[in-house]
């Protein structure tokens, strides 16, 4: 699950990733969430330009669902 921003402005982004493993996925959420860094020393980033990254095991068919 992606959000961005914080607050009332925090919104959810459909991504639709689907991971073999949450070791894998939690590789690719740091990754994007990275992009600025720790928000404690950046008072001058948007609100609306956070994002927020979570990984939620879930059940899917291989076979019906991209799986990465």
């Amino acid at each position: 699950m992606m959000f961005l921003g914080t607050g009332d402005e925090r919104r959810e982004v459909k991504t639709n990733l689907r991971f073999y493993s949450v070791t894998e996925c939690n590789f690719f959420a740091k990754e994007l969430a990275r992009r600025y860094g720790n928000y404690r020393h950046y008072d001058w980033l948007d609100r609306r330009d956070k994002v927020t990254l979570y990984c939620v095991p879930e059940e899917v068919d291989p076979e019906t669902v991209r799986v990465y």
